[in-house]
């Protein structure tokens, strides 16, 4: 008998569950942790297939319909699939309301800022809005201790080929795989190199900054905004990383955190002055994960340094260091934080932080498809968030930062300096000038 047999059906947390599990047990009345995406379709939607596609899918995706139940005695919460909490899809029809697409937001917005209980409640919800006789809106919201934006994606995707096969009779594909995801990271070979390589990288005076979850303004928040990228800006992305070898998320990464390293405080290293990134790792790759929603996203440090007249440099050297720590990225930001011996009931304070989502937007055939991401989960200071499909098409910028920590005029400056240093970066001009270290004062001067 299995251990998931044994126990009727119970799992233990994993440590990124764990982790939102005690963010919760402090801000129980706060959505501090709340995703939703809303998918816009355009065209002639089959209803009843559409609506076919959205139920299986959320049947599929097991994780929607996990229960939580606190530990006992002092012991960690479990949890368990339980086919009662499924998501159930609610329909409205609000194509005779004078605003159809503002009363639709004003609904996704007051889901969004809703109490989600962990313990009693749904942690997912399905909601198709009929705005008009060729346009639709498909709302998912749940909690991100059962799902990353990886998984919405794929779920996403998943919806979008059901759509198909319900509507042309096409093959259904392959449903995702059963809980319980099989995470056995930490009982395997790899784990000892992983957590070597973790130790040796962060032996060092760089001090890694700590947050406790239960401070009043966790997660503060107030600045957010879209820049506006130039259109050739993906063309040029695509260019320059062939040119170097790299991908075209590390550069945008690189380039980033090139603009922030003279922007941001820095810390003395023997090597040189350090800016510490932090990057989110999707710990899916050759893995089941790749094929299944869940919460796998992982979070790590990286340090970046800039020598004088190496600019050029930056980019292989730096691209090295990432592909180390995507080699080792499966060890968690959790285990780390307990290798420090972190304070109970604290985490790493992830700022700044440069996350690039390449997740191309589903396919619903013979449909146009928008993709809007409506709520990301928690945000720590300062947060770039690139999104495009996956060979950089669409690429857009979302800026977020902690009104406490950035003045409203900074943030300003910032949101409009960064799009006009990465179009010069990328430019041939940039190119060429890049033997040269970006100064404060050249960045003013790029940025006019």
């Amino acid at each position: 008998m299995s251990h998931i047999e044994s126990t009727g059906g119970w799992m233990p947390l994993t440590l990124p569950q764990l982790d939102f599990w005690e963010e919760f047990s402090f801000h129980p009345d706060e959505p501090v942790s709340t995703v939703a995406h809303c998918v816009e379709l355009k065209g002639n939607v089959d209803e009843d297939a559409l609506i076919r596609a959205i139920s299986r899918t959320a049947a599929e995706a097991e994780v929607l319909s996990v229960r939580f139940r606190a530990g006992r005695d002092g012991e960690d919460p479990i949890q368990i699939f339980d086919p009662e909490c499924q998501p159930i899809l609610e329909t409205v029809d609000l194509r005779d309301h004078a605003d159809p697409m503002a009363e639709a937001q004003r609904r996704m917005e007051a889901d969004i800022e809703a109490r989600l209980d962990l313990r009693t409640d749904r942690l997912s919800a399905q909601l198709l809005f009929r705005l008009a006789e060729d346009r639709y809106l498909w709302y998912v919201r749940a909690h991100h201790i059962i799902i990353d934006g990886y998984g919405l994606a794929l779920i996403e995707q998943r919806c979008g080929h059901l759509y198909r096969h319900f509507r042309d009779g096409t093959d259904a594909g392959h449903p995702f795989i059963r809980l319980p995801f099989p995470w056995r990271h930490r009982t395997s070979r790899r784990f000892a190199a992983d957590r070597d390589f973790w130790a040796a990288y962060l032996d060092g005076p760089i001090d890694l900054p700590v947050l406790h979850k239960g401070v009043e303004d966790y997660c503060g928040g107030g600045l957010h905004g879209a820049a506006k990228l130039s259109s050739d800006l993906p063309a040029s992305l695509l260019d320059v990383s062939k040119a170097l070898g790299i991908g075209w998320p590390d550069l945008l990464v690189l380039l980033s955190g090139l603009y922030l390293y003279h922007d941001q405080p820095r810390q003395k290293a023997p090597e040189g002055e350090v800016l510490t990134l932090w990057l989110p790792f999707m710990s899916r790759w050759g893995s089941v994960g790749a094929h299944m929603p869940g919460m796998l996203v992982n979070i790590l440090p990286f340090f970046l340094t800039v020598e004088a007249g190496r600019r050029s440099g930056l980019s292989l050297r730096s691209t090295g260091i990432l592909r180390k720590q995507r080699r080792h990225g499966r060890y968690r930001i959790e285990q780390i934080a307990a290798d420090r011996d972190m304070p109970e009931a604290s985490r790493f304070f992830f700022s700044p932080l440069i996350n690039v989502l390449p997740f191309s937007s589903p396919e619903f055939a013979d449909l146009q498809v928008f993709r809007h991401i409506l709520a990301n989960g928690p945000g720590d200071g300062f947060n770039l968030t690139f999104r495009g499909e996956d060979d950089g098409g669409g690429l857009t910028l979302q800026i977020d930062a902690d009104s406490a920590m950035t003045d409203p005029r900074d943030f300003e400056r910032r949101r409009v300096e960064l799009p006009l240093f990465l179009a010069w970066a990328l430019s041939p001009a940039g190119r060429a000038a890049s033997a040269a270290e970006p100064t404060k004062d050249h960045l003013a001067g790029v940025t006019g």
